[in-house]
Order: C-alpha cells, then sequence, then structure tokens
C-alpha cells in the first residue's frame, strides 16, 4: 500500500472516530447511530434509578475516596445482533470548541480510570434492551475540581472496499465534580495588538487584539467577554462588538480568541483591554458569575500615509535649504574670484602684496 493511501485510510478512521465521540459526549440518547449502509442502529440512554428520571447526561458530587454506582441502558435498533464494546474515556475539548471523548487506545487518567463498567462489552438482540451497570471509584487522593469524561459503546467493523477497521461509538457524558477546595480562576495570555491603518492620512483602521484563554484553576469554566481600545490616556476608546463566548473550558486548557475591532483612531500608541468574567456552573445547571479578570497591552497605531507625507515634505525643506546653502556659497565663490582679478588687473599683473 503506497504512504499516500495509508494516510489517507487513516484519515478517514479518525474522522468516523471523532464524529460519533461528539455526538457521545452531548449525551443525545434519542438519536441512534447509524452505519452507512443502514443495517446496524442503536441507542443509548440513562437510567430511571435514584439519581433521576430522563437525564442527559450523568452528573455527580463525590468526595476522594467515594464509590458511585449507575447504569447505562443501550437498544437495539437493527434487524442483527449486536455485541458493542463499553467503556470509559476522558474528555477535552477540540479546537472546534466541542467535548470530544478519548479512543480506547488513549490512556485515561481521571474519568476513564474511575469508571468501570460491569462488563467490558454487551450483546443485544434485534428489537431488545440492555442495561449496562458501571461503577465510579475515586481514589483517597483524587484531587478536587470538575472532570468530564463519558461512557461508550462502540462497534468495530471491517471496511472491505478500504481494508480498514472502522469504530462507531455512541455513549453518554459523565460530568464529576471531586469534592473539596473549589477554585475557578481564568487567566489572560498573550495579549497582543496589532494596527491597520487607512491609505487616508486622517482616517481610522483596524486594530486586531489576539489572546488565549487559560484555565488555570480546577472548576470547568465558560466567559463572558469585552474588549476595548484607546489612544494615550484612555482616549478615543473603541469597544469591540459582541464576543462569542469561549466553549465550557476543562482545568488546564487553553482557548486562543482573535478579536476585530473597528473605527480606531491613529494615536500613535494603543492600549488593548481585556476583561473576562468566568462563568462557572454547578451540576443544577445553575450558572454564577465570577469577578471578572483584566490585561492590557500596548501596541503601536502610526498614520503611515501622514508619515509619508511628513518625510517627503521634511525632505523637501531639508532639500531647499542645503540648495540654497549651496547656491549661497557658489556665489561667494564667484565674487572671491571676481574681486581677485580686479586687484590683480590693478596691480598691472603683479601678484598682491601680503603683510
Amino acid at each position: 500500500m503506497q504512504p499516500s493511501v495509508t494516510r489517507w485510510k487513516t484519515l478517514l478512521r479518525t474522522t468516523a472516530l471523532s464524529l460519533l465521540a461528539v455526538v457521545a459526549a452531548a449525551g443525545v440518547g434519542a438519536g441512534p447511530a447509524v452505519a452507512a449502509d443502514g443495517n446496524v442502529a442503536w441507542t443509548v440512554r440513562t437510567a430511571s434509578n435514584s439519581y433521576g428520571e430522563a437525564r442527559s447526561s450523568f452528573s455527580y458530587n463525590v468526595n476522594p475516596g467515594g464509590v458511585v454506582e449507575d447504569a447505562m441502558v443501550v437498544a437495539n435498533r437493527g434487524p442483527a445482533p449486536l455485541n458493542l464494546a463499553v467503556y470509559a474515556a476522558d474528555g477535552f475539548t477540540t479546537d472546534a470548541g466541542q467535548l470530544d471523548l478519548l479512543t480506547k487506545d488513549k490512556k485515561s487518567v481521571a474519568i476513564g480510570a474511575w469508571v468501570k463498567a460491569s462488563a467490558g462489552s454487551v450483546v443485544i438482540q434485534p428489537g431488545k434492551t440492555a442495561q449496562v451497570p458501571f461503577r465510579i471509584s475515586l481514589p483517597d487522593n483524587a484531587t478536587p475540581g470538575d472532570y468530564v469524561g463519558g461512557i461508550l459503546t462502540a462497534l468495530t467493523q471491517a471496511d472491505q472496499a478500504e481494508g480498514i477497521n472502522v469504530d462507531r461509538r455512541l455513549g453518554i457524558r459523565i460530568t464529576l465534580r471531586v469534592g473539596g477546595e473549589l477554585k475557578p480562576n481564568l487567566a489572560i495570555e498573550d495579549l497582543h495588538v496589532t494596527y491597520d491603518g487607512s491609505s487616508n492620512p486622517f482616517g481610522k483602521g483596524d486594530a486586531t487584539v489576539t489572546y488565549k484563554i487559560h484555565n488555570v484553576g480546577n472548576a470547568a469554566l465558560s466567559g463572558k467577554q469585552t474588549v476595548s481600545v484607546s489612544g494615550p490616556f484612555g482616549v478615543l476608546r473603541v469597544r469591540a462588538g459582541d464576543i462569542a463566548a469561549p466553549p465550557e473550558l476543562l482545568p488546564g486548557e487553553s482557548w486562543d480568541v482573535t478579536v476585530p475591532v473597528h473605527g480606531v483612531a491613529p494615536a500613535v500608541s494603543l492600549a488593548a483591554t481585556v476583561t473576562l468574567t468566568p462563568l462557572l456552573t454547578d451540576v443544577s445547571g445553575s450558572t454564577t458569575s465570577l469577578k471578572p479578570v483584566q490585561a492590557t497591552a500596548h501596541g503601536w497605531a502610526l498614520p503611515w500615509t501622514f508619515l509619508l507625507v511628513l518625510v517627503v515634505l521634511i525632505a523637501v525643506v531639508v532639500g531647499a535649504y542645503l540648495y540654497r546653502r549651496r547656491s549661497r556659497a557658489q556665489r561667494k565663490a564667484r565674487e572671491d574670484a571676481r574681486v581677485r582679478d580686479a586687484v590683480a588687473q590693478a596691480l598691472g599683473g603683479r601678484e598682491p602684496r601680503t603683510s
């Protein structure tokens, strides 16, 4: 097999995994995962028990060393028996801002390691359902804070045409808050501002503010953002329009932000200020606004067209001055020569005596 073909097939397999992982992370039990040929379909949902009914996902508050027991219900909507693998995995935020789950070949260190299903696989007959119990066992030294992952069902099928195995996954999100001191905190890092002026020397231009939102605490956080750009001493302040909220970031994760700010005057020196209000959501779904954090960075906003005109004018003035100076020097030299010639003629061709 050629290397390029191998890379393409690997990409195909990865794409299939990622697509279904998004479905799993969202906890959408109502929508079955359907194979390309339409002959395989199954659904997952939370079991109805003391934790609640018709839950969209699993969510718990547990202290270090604690244990939780719950179950997932899997239904076979297809015409043939299904043999599904069952496992748990840690979650992470993708570059697209969506929650994804590690594939089975990746090592999980939190939820994926603490959650154990009653069996590594389940066989379900057509039209039947099966309850899959699982147990969450937290270590005694579990670090307080928020953790997100999921419990998954997976079906591996061979793609005869491509000669590869494709995993189809469907599962439910697990959100876990480990008891202890909660320290929610977002930081603004790598803040920069650049300026792009207009051809009009007195016109306004656009500033671009870039920065990174870093979750440096131990709680999952989103946030509200405002960005403004001003000249020296806070004058000529311009505020950016509405800025999309970042995704909910897990502890340790970061998110890159680029914000355009229009109508900024070329005030030579610019100050870009970012204000970020962290948003903390508890297990009940209630959101609390925390104390805002703020950062400021400086950049240049030079009116290049105006400066170019100014440089040209200065060059013209300097050139005229030098030309006049040179002209005066040439006239003086000619006058001195004329005087010398006149003196020489008056002396009858003799050189003038010098004392």
